[in-house]
Formats: structure tokens, sequence, C-alpha cells
């Protein structure tokens, strides 16, 4: 089920905030790390300049499985396994990964792969079609984490060694469905000889990506170390770390000292007072990227006083965008509707302004606002999350003005959401607010699973229900394998009815990456189609 890494992500992104990916349904397991067959001790034995710290703030492994992997451990997971493609923000495409090229037929529905020859998995077999085919049916048929992604698929189909057809039931786009941070991964199914769960669960892996598993030690500092695996097809030549260490700190400040110390080379997380630090520390890099992490503020479109289209305009109007993104102090940035920007279906010109004469007109024209009949408001938000609190002063203030009182709860996601799913609508709020982001790179996920009609309510939690909007969405996935022209405008017409039209949601702001790292460190970018991944391999050790 797709939304067990919701539950953690919505409701306790305060403690997470930039771990998005944690997942509330993976079982953790505790092991001594096992050397994996087949793998080297590297090209060095990892000393000190090429061993790369990463220091994330919980903890990287639920779930060692490739397919059903939805969390934290993504961000070793990505230098450890590899999909078929790799998303660049940039492009807003798929790159090439584990396949060189592709094709697709006009209809959206058979798409062909090109896969690149001489790879080989950590266990020594060779990388070909049939083993492709297998990792993904496997995936599918375990049908957990983000299995959902390859819905599409009908039958896959190993055609030569090095060419893999993929025939749908409907149009999708499946080179971005290859490239997702989840349930795309490649792995070798024969890698062991009874239960490749259990064997997974031990801390083994069979992956085909630069670094293998060295040692997996539950519960320690150092969680998790990799090292360089010497029959990776890209090869060592050159300037590579040849060793990863994850070294879990939970609290920023003795990150950011071990940082300073040259302990560290990556800090996935700083706070704005010592990111400002951080930036004016000459050892020290920093890196900012919006990520594709949004606010919702969705309205109940249903029931209670925002049944009415003009009062959830004017609750669109009081909130301070402008104020929030200011003190919030670089850890969000203005959004521009429900795609943030580096997706297809990203539409500029559609940040929000506050309003505060035009909604107060609005409230008049209801019968409510100074003057007129007092409005009281409940809202829900994430318990412990500063940037959501906010939020919450802001907006409570500019409503004070215009005689609506907003009565803001902080709850846990479990409660939050139970309350959302109410079966009595008079239990629900009338302002639910949480983040949302998507399993692969396409705005998809905000319209089918935010918007369209739910019966019962999953994260429709605005309660729209539009049978010609629901139509607009399902188009989407067939639009964007077919037409990508067609679906750019198909995204943002569907942002006009659903913002403008029918106000069902305001967009406060896109979360914001504050990264630091050593100066040493050369080749950093931050993908936020990937969260908090470092492609490790990608960079270079420097002085």
């Amino acid at each position: 089920m797709r939304w067990h890494k919701r539950l953690l992500a919505a409701g306790v992104v305060a403690a997470v905030t930039f771990s998005a990916a944690a997942c509330a349904g993976g079982k953790v397991r505790g092991a001594e790390g096992t050397p994996q067959p087949g793998a080297s001790q590297g090209a060095t034995g990892g000393t000190a300049d090429t061993t790369f710290v990463y220091v994330p703030n919980l903890d990287v492994v639920t779930d060692w499985d490739p397919a059903s992997s939805y969390s934290n451990e993504i961000i070793a997971m990505e230098n450890i396994y590899e999909s078929l493609t790799r998303y660049n923000p940039q492009t807003k495409k798929a790159e090439p990964r584990l396949a060189t090229a592709w094709t697709t037929s006009p209809d959206g529905k058979t798409w062909t792969f090109t896969l690149r020859p001489g790879v080989k998995f950590h266990t020594g077999k060779p990388l070909d079609a049939a083993a492709a085919k297998a990792a993904i049916e496997r995936t599918m048929k375990i049908g957990e984490g983000a299995a959902y992604i390859w819905g599409a698929v009908d039958k896959i189909q190993a055609k030569d060694p090095t060419t893999l057809v993929f025939r749908l039931k409907y149009p999708s786009p499946i080179d971005l469905i290859a490239s997702a941070g989840y349930a795309s991964y490649i792995y070798d199914t024969t890698a062991a000889s009874g239960d490749l769960k259990k064997w997974f669960g031990e801390g083994h892996d069979a992956g085909s990506g630069p670094y293998t598993v060295d040692t997996w030690q539950k519960g320690r500092e150092t969680e998790l170390t990799l090292k360089s695996f010497d029959g990776y097809w890209g090869g060592w030549n050159g300037p590579h770390y040849t060793k990863i260490d994850f070294r879990v700190t939970p609290e920023l400040a003795t990150a950011w000292q071990l940082l300073q110390r040259g302990e560290v080379s990556f800090v996935q997380r700083l706070n704005p007072q010592l990111f400002a630090q951080a930036g004016a520390t000459d050892t020290v890099r920093t890196s900012q990227t919006p990520s594709f992490q949004n606010l919702l503020a969705l309205f109940n479109t249903q029931s209670g006083p925002l049944k009415d289209v003009r009062l959830r305009q004017a609750v669109q109007k009081a909130i301070d965008y402008d104020g929030l993104v200011a003190a919030l102090k670089g850890a969000g940035v203005a959004a521009s509707g429900l795609v943030p920007d580096g997706l297809l279906g990203y539409t500029p010109g559609r940040t929000g302004r506050q309003d505060l004469p035009g909604a107060e007109a609005l409230l008049k024209e209801a019968g409510y606002g100074p003057g007129g009949k007092p409005l009281n408001l409940t809202l829900t938000y994430a318990q412990g999350d500063s940037d959501q609190e906010v939020l919450i002063t802001l907006l409570s203030a500019a409503l004070d003005k215009l005689n609506v009182k907003l009565t803001a709860k902080p709850l846990q996601w479990t409660t939050q959401w139970d309350q959302g799913k109410a079966k009595d609508p008079a239990k629900r709020q009338d302002i639910f607010v949480m983040y949302w982001y998507p399993d692969y790179a396409d705005a998809y996920s905000w319209f089918v699973n935010v918007f369209r009609s739910a019966e019962p309510v999953s994260f429709n939690l605005s309660y729209l229900k539009d049978s010609g909007i629901d139509k607009e969405i399902d188009r989407l996935p067939a639009l964007t394998a077919t037409d990508q022209a067609a679906a750019e405008k198909a995204y943002a017409d569907l942002q006009t009815q659903i913002i403008d039209d029918r106000a069902a949601v305001a967009v406060p702001y896109v979360q914001n990456y504050q990264r630091a790292y050593a100066a040493s460190v050369q080749g950093y970018v931050d993908n936020p189609a990937y969260p908090n991944v470092v492609f490790v391999y990608d960079l270079k050790p420097g002085a």
C-alpha cells in the first residue's frame, strides 16, 4: 500500500524533515553486516581521503529488500542498486542508467529498452534482460512499498539479452516510472538458494551499483558501511570515493561540529541558523535546492462553513505567502501551484500573494468578516512541526483581523488522518495541512491521490468530487506517455480548476533542502527526485 511512506512523511516531518522518505511500514531488522559474495575490498581499503562520511539524522535501514524498500535506506540503496533510468530535474526527462536507449509505440503501450552490455551484479551474475524482467516481476508480485508504480504493466518480455519490452494495459510513462527512487531497482533474484527476502534481511545485497555492503550494525552510530565493487561497469579510473560510511547523528549541532572538525563529508540537514554559519566557513560548502515536497492546506469542500467556495477563496487570500517564506529563513521557497519546479506540469506564475482586502470582500459577500457574523474554522496539522507552526501563527493573525477565529490542533499523523477520514462529516476538520511528494518524478501523484474523487476517503482530504476533474486526471498518464505538450496544458488547466475555480487547496511553500559538506568534496549536485540521496560515485575526493 503506497501510504506506508506517507504516514511518517506527512505526519512527523518535523523529526524527519529532510528524511522525506521515512516509512511506517518497514520492519526493522537487526544484524551484523556480512561481506557480499563476489565483492571486493575496494581499491584502497577505505583510507580517510577516499571515505565519504554521510551524516543522516535518522537510522538508515528499515527494509533491505529492494522490492519492498520504502524508507530512509534510499540513501544507501541508490548507491548499491540501479534502475533502468535516472531522472534529471534540469531537463525534466529520464536519462540512461542500466538502459542506454528506449523507444515507445505511438499509443504509449509498448516500451522497448536497450540494456547496457557488460553489467554484472555484485553476486557475479551477468545482468541481462531476463534478469531485469525477473527483478521487476518479483517486485510486482510482492506488491509492497511503491510496487504500484508498475500497475500499467501487462507483461514483460526479454526479447534478447539486451532488449527488454514492456507491454502495457494502458499508456503510461515507463521511462519515468523506471527512474523511481523506490521499487524500480534491478537486482539478482537468484542471489540466495533459499528465502531471498530473509537473505536480504540479513544485510546482503544483490545490486549492480558502484558500492556493495561491507558492514551493517543496527543501532551503532556508524550503522552502515559500503565499499567499492571492483566489477562495476563504470570502472574506477580516476579519483573516486571507495568507501561510504553512514554515521547516524540525530542532533544537528553535533553534526555541524563533526563537519567543522573535518570528521564527516556531508550533513543531510542543518537548521537555518547553522546553515548560515556553514555558509561563512571556509572549509565547508553549502547547497540549497528546492525539493519535490510541498505543503498543502486542503479545504473541506463538502461540509462545514468552507463548503462555500467564497470562504475557501478568502482563506487562500489571507495566507501571507511571502511572510511565511521569509520566516522559514531558507527552509522553504515560494510554491507556484501544485507542481514543484523540475517536474513536467510545473506552471510558472501561480505563486500565491496575500490579499486581505480581497479576502474581506469575499467574507462580506458571504455574510462574514468585520461587522458581519464571526466565522469559526478548525485546522489540523502535524504535531511538533515548527515550519507548519509558522504557517498557523501567521494565518491565525491574518484571520483575526477579518473576524475569523482559527482553532488549530496539532496531532500525530495517524490521529489527524483518522479525523480527516471520519465517516461523519461533522467530525472532519475545515482545513487539513500535510506534505506531499511523488514516488517517481511525475506530478500525477498529487492529482490522482489528493484531488480525484475517492470513496472511502484516503488522501482526498479536501473531499473534492468532480467527475469532469476526475476525467481530466485519468488522462494524465497517457498524455505524459504520448504528448508531453498536451500533458503540460492539462496540468495547467487542472490547477486552474482545483486552485482557482474550486479553491480546494492552497500551497504555502515548497520545502528547501539545506545541505552542508566538506569543501574537499567535488561535484555534488542535489537531485530532488531522490530524497537525500548522494550519488557518491559521481563525486571526486579533493585535497
